[in-house]
């Protein structure tokens, strides 16, 4: 059985399916949904119920505690009638199609003791389209997918870099670490997500990042730099010791060559000889950012700095409808980093 589905405000309508979340319906329509981690974690996939009945079969997700009893994660949720719902549409993901592609490692190198940096190579004449800070998975022998950020800005694409954290008993980054070679061969779905530059918005940023989070920031501060967005920029990169941050000449040279950009790193277990910020990385940006009315907020990192910061950035002033935010659900079964 299938059920219609009309989006406010822009009157479009998407068929769902049996056992079909509305995301997917949308993705499969060419219906640009927002979206970022499709777990139902970092809360960007939510929108808002006019009329009609859902279901979540694995139950509602603590994310909307304290929401708006209309509001509903479109990536989670499964219609049990004709729906109305009321979402922000992204009218550029009808222009990006979602392929799957094989692609070549042509090189992997540790850049931190727990992170390496794979750079895949697509067939040859073939590039991938994307947006700076999206995503795209990994698709494993069994079936199974592994989320990880596109490091690179979309200008740059002769290859596609990943930041590949380690997490033990993960399936794919315990091959990447201990077994994969150039050369191997891998299929990946690309691209995904909706975490990417506002660039029609003409207010000042501060990007947050947790660990390998930098990934997709790094892409998106390349875009915005190759396309001249001259903005106001605050980078702040919480880890918890100093070899964590393990891009940090990379980062210290956009602070050093623009002067409109500043790069604030946070450590939250700092080494003895460390002089710089300490402490939890969102309580940084608020000390120097005490009204966050006029910004807009971009974070990737793990689900608890993100939902901590997101309550402590609404009390500063932040419309939360300006933070835009990529959940990083670290474990085994979920490999995204």
């Amino acid at each position: 059985m299938s059920f219609t589905v009309t989006i406010e405000p822009s009157g479009h309508r998407m068929t769902v399916e049996d056992n079909e979340t509305l995301l997917e319906a949308a993705l499969r329509q060419n219906i640009g949904l927002p979206y970022g981690c499709r777990s139902g974690l970092c809360g960007s996939c939510m929108c808002h119920l006019e009329s009609g009945q859902i279901h979540y079969p694995e139950g509602p997700s603590e994310i909307l505690e304290g929401e708006d009893p209309s509001s509903i994660l479109s990536c989670q949720a499964l219609a049990q009638s004709d729906l109305v719902i009321r979402a922000d549409e992204l009218e550029w993901a009808q222009d990006i199609e979602v392929r799957i592609l094989p692609c070549k490692v042509h090189s992997l190198e540790r850049i931190a003791h727990d992170v390496v940096r794979l750079q895949l190579k697509l067939p040859e004449g073939q590039r991938l389209q994307f947006q700076a800070g999206q995503y795209l998975d990994v698709i494993l022998s069994d079936g199974r997918k592994r989320a990880f950020s596109i490091a690179n800005a979309p200008h740059d694409d002769e290859y596609i870099e990943l930041h590949v954290r380690h997490v033990d008993g993960g399936q794919f980054t315990d091959f990447v670490f201990s077994e994969m070679q150039p050369k191997a061969i891998l299929r990946i779905e690309a691209p995904l997500g909706r975490f990417t530059l506002r660039d029609q918005s003409d207010r000042p940023m501060i990007f947050v990042a947790g660990g390998t989070g930098f990934a997709p920031i790094k892409g998106i501060i390349e875009h915005a730099l190759h396309v001249g967005d001259s903005r106001p920029l605050q980078f702040y990169w919480g880890v918890r010791a100093q070899r964590d941050l393990y891009m940090a000449e990379l980062a210290q040279s956009w602070q050093e060559k623009h002067s409109h950009i500043r790069f604030i790193p946070v450590l939250s277990e700092p080494d003895a000889d460390w002089s710089g910020r300490t402490g939890w990385v969102h309580e940084a940006v608020q000390a120097d950012n005490p009204d966050l009315s006029g910004f807009d907020v971009y974070m990737a990192g793990p689900p608890p700095m993100i939902n901590a910061a997101k309550a402590g950035f609404e009390a500063a002033g932040l419309d939360l409808a300006r933070l835009y935010s990529d959940s990083f659900e670290y474990g085994a079964a979920a490999d995204k980093t």
